[in-house]
């Protein structure tokens, strides 16, 4: 098959490409045309389905970016040209590819397909498919919460055993704070109620240990995964299970406990602007000729000796480096016992199925922190009293803690995650055995567009004898006019639409 291997060249400035419609200078009769007749010109132009046509991977992205040069085809041997498409044949003049951002706040389009591929990739740890066994289904997994302890008393919603709403604080006798904040509240919160999430009393709260907590976090689960798998490893000796002896890539043999533990986990950010992970973890047998076959484990080891695991290793903690405002360091933990982890075991006839468990993690992979009310990029010197506040709402306070406590030469990392609320981690991670790639999947689905829209440099000999290289430069991004966002977004919308009438007739007919 013929290698593919982009090669993006930033440019200095954003330039355009033949064919590209300059922006009217302010004062022109073209200067002030409304996305309407904007579209109206585009939906005029006899070529206007072969430009949606060749907009159609990034039709439904808010921000795509534009690329111009030429795709050439080359020898892999002599490096000798074979051919070339240069993309001044192609309408507009450039490539238009889908920006890819995860966060649905910001790109809908691009967080479906990152949705859809998340849901893959779990659902793949748990059921197999995408190049994983089968035999998965078979394997001990169970479905992890992890959440961090109470930084103070916040509105939140609350239910009794029957599942019917009661008061979010309730207390006969009034409770105020140092501040004069009375600590109760008789109010049921509806789910799109702001206060959600907010401190009773802001002053109270405690903004500093929170923020460290969401920097912290990653190592945290670091350390969670290492006493899992010490935990499983200590209870296989105890069963007397053999070590497996293992030639690892170098010819050495080592001898290896006889499980593995492989997870996939996603963190959730909560509306007080603390994250949390759902995570799925799942046990492994060790193959001792291939390292990295995934094969059932031994059958002595089961769910229950799983979940000992991970409640055991969610006991675990650290303090983390000293900083003038808090001299020995901030103590690390998850929340308390019986509140800080709900682990339950993965039933294909249970509750608890692979598909909930795959569309549970892959919804929460594209939030982040709109869930608070705050939505920003990278913030530097120049706009973070734009949004940092330490009087402020509750998360102009915790961007302020972040900015605050970042000062220090140790603590910078905490002023480049400002935006996150101090989290620098990412929002999906798995081990290397869990499943597939996110790059896999992507790869796939660019060979089969290509494909599909017979593309000329797709249409290679299937040998490794070629080598397809994209000259390309950065263009600009966004859509050219607003009437170009408004056609291609049309018509990406009825082509889901489509998509999934035709999905539901399937689904129907089976």
């Amino acid at each position: 098959m013929a290698a593919d291997v982009t090669t993006v060249v930033p440019g200095q400035h954003i330039t355009a490409g033949p064919g590209h419609r300059p922006t009217p200078d302010a004062g022109s009769p073209g200067a002030f045309v409304g996305r309407d007749e904007s579209a109206f010109h585009r939906a005029c132009d006899p070529q206007v389905f072969d430009w949606l046509d060749h907009v159609k991977a990034a039709a439904g992205c808010s921000h795509p970016i534009r690329l111009s040069g030429e795709v050439a085809t080359l020898d892999r041997a002599t490096g000798r040209l074979l051919g070339s498409v240069s993309t001044a044949d192609l309408p507009d003049g450039e490539i238009y590819k889908p920006c890819g951002n995860r966060r649905h706040a910001v790109c809908p389009s691009c967080a479906r397909t990152y949705q859809r591929d998340a849901y893959q990739l779990v659902r793949a740890g748990l059921a197999g498919g995408k190049g994983i066994p089968a035999t998965v289904a078979q394997h001990p997994a169970v479905f992890g919460t992890f959440t961090a302890s109470s930084f103070g008393p916040v509105h939140t919603q609350r239910t009794d055993q029957h599942g019917r709403p009661i008061p979010c604080r309730p207390r006969r006798d009034p409770q105020p704070c140092p501040h004069g904040v009375d600590m109760r509240c008789h109010h049921r919160h509806a789910d799109d109620d702001p206060v959600l999430g907010t401190p009773l009393c802001l002053d109270c709260y405690d903004y500093d240990g929170q923020v460290v907590w969401n920097h912290s976090a990653p190592e945290l689960w670091r350390r969670t995964t290492i006493a899992i798998t010490r935990h499983v490893h200590a209870r296989a000796r105890a069963l007397g299970l053999p070590w497996v002896h293992q030639v690892t890539e170098s010819g050495r043999v080592r001898r290896v406990p006889p499980v593995k533990v492989s997870f996939g986990k996603v963190a959730e950010m909560q509306r007080r602007g603390v994250v949390h992970y759902h995570a799925v973890i799942r046990l492994d047998g060790v193959d001792p000729d291939d390292p990295n076959a995934v094969i059932p484990p031994p059958a002595a080891l089961g769910v229950d000796d799983l979940v000992a695991a991970v409640t055991h290793a969610a006991t675990v903690g650290f303090t983390t480096r000293t900083h003038p405002v808090q001299p020995a360091g901030w103590h690390i933990t998850w929340g308390d016992p019986g509140k800080g982890l709900d682990v339950r075991p993965v039933n294909a006839d249970g509750d608890i199925t692979d598909g909930k468990v795959a569309g549970y993690l892959a919804k929460y992979a594209t939030k982040s922190t709109e869930t608070t009310g705050h939505v920003s990029r990278r913030l530097n010197g120049e706009v973070i009293d734009l949004y940092a506040n330490e009087h402020g709402t509750h998360p102009e306070r915790l961007i302020d803690a972040c900015w605050t406590l970042g000062g220090h030469r140790d603590w910078q990392q905490l002023r480049r995650w400002a935006h996150m609320l101090g989290f620098g981690g990412h929002f999906l991670t798995k081990s290397r055995r869990y499943s597939v790639t996110f790059r896999i999947l992507r790869d796939a689905r660019v060979i089969w567009r290509r494909t599909e829209a017979g593309h000329e440099w797709a249409d290679q000999p299937d040998d490794d004898t070629t080598l397809v290289v994209g000259l390309l430069s950065y263009a600009g991004s966004g859509w050219r006019t607003t009437g170009d966002a408004l056609l291609a977004n049309t018509s990406a919308a009825m082509a889901r639409e489509r998509h999934e009438i035709a999905r539901e007739e399937m689904t129907a007919a089976a």
